[in-house]
């Protein structure tokens, strides 16, 4: 084997050298291009992230939500100036090839966090339809209760029995749910019994008048008391009223009093609130008759 040259070899590496010295020069004003394109895209990126960032804290409730989306213009203004400086310098391979590569890892970070994703991505989609906001009463999936804070991935809602549920935001967006603050007012059903041996119109009539008297009746055109059923000792009947909700009345203690009227009222106006009865016939066809049973009782004694 023969070894080159100590000459040759400074001749080889002074000429790789000087070639890349020519590239550079006569490239390098695209270079200084392609820097001052990346640094004009840097502060325009912080203007465009400012303006989005406004938009979003108005659109968003949730503060997170807002500041990722924020983010990600302010990364998609950059990076869409540091390719174009790429590009102007001559790099389109290697702009070609980030852009691959970014695919193939964002298709991998989809699978590997399916789950996180979806709960993710229902999130910003809650956030831009907003079928709750933080405070509004809703009832989704058995949970019942406030929404104190709407995340990323979930949301946190404390519930009337003073717990605090954490539900994914995929449940909440693709399951039925009940918003009970977006109309402001809920209705009120109080079922009710009365004696068959009493005016069912007389019942529905006193019962209404008390029920519009109260302060937390609103609509009082369509407070009304409706015969419901044949119960085996009573008349069923079933009173409607609204009240507002969420408001000054809690649900529970509006429910309380309109109950204590109810009964209030009908006693006032001689209209029985029945008992269950059960009547016992020992004469019916197929039974025994009673004094037999007790006559033969009384033999067995």
């Amino acid at each position: 084997m023969e070894i080159p040259r100590i000459d040759d070899v400074y001749k080889l590496l002074t000429g790789k050298l000087e070639t890349w010295m020519e590239s550079a020069i006569t490239i390098l004003p695209n270079i200084v291009v392609a820097l001052i394109i990346a640094i004009a895209f840097g502060f325009i990126a912080r203007i465009v992230g400012n303006i989005a960032g406004t938009v979003m804290r108005r659109t968003f409730e949730s503060r997170q939500i807002a500041g990722l989306l924020t983010s990600i213009v302010k990364s998609l203004v950059l990076i869409a100036g540091i390719f174009i400086a790429l590009d102007f310098v001559g790099l389109k391979g290697t702009v070609t090839s980030l852009l691959a590569g970014a695919g193939i890892i964002g298709l991998a970070i989809g699978f590997a966090f399916q789950d996180m994703t979806e709960n993710f991505i229902a999130g910003i989609a809650m956030g831009i339809r907003k079928p709750f906001e933080i405070g509004d009463v809703i009832k989704a999936e058995g949970v019942f209760g406030n929404v104190k804070s709407i995340n990323l991935r979930n949301t946190l809602v404390e519930t009337f029995y003073g717990q605090l549920e954490v539900i994914p935001n995929k449940v909440l967006f693709r399951n039925i749910l009940t918003n009970y603050s977006t109309l402001g007012k809920r209705r009120i059903e109080v079922p009710v019994g009365i004696s068959y041996a009493d005016d069912i119109e007389k019942a529905g009539k006193v019962i209404v008048e008390a029920m519009k008297d109260k302060e937390y009746v609103i609509i009082k055109d369509e407070t009304a008391v409706y015969a419901e059923s044949f119960g085996d000792s009573s008349i069923n009947l079933v009173l409607w009223f609204w009240i507002n909700y969420p408001g000054e009345h809690g649900f529970m203690g509006v429910r309380h009093d309109a109950v204590c009227t109810v009964k209030t009222v009908l006693e006032e106006n001689d209209i029985l609130i029945p008992f269950p009865i059960r009547t016992l016939d020992f004469n019916s066809k197929g039974s025994d008759n009673l004094d037999t049973m007790l006559k033969d009782k009384e033999e067995i004694q």
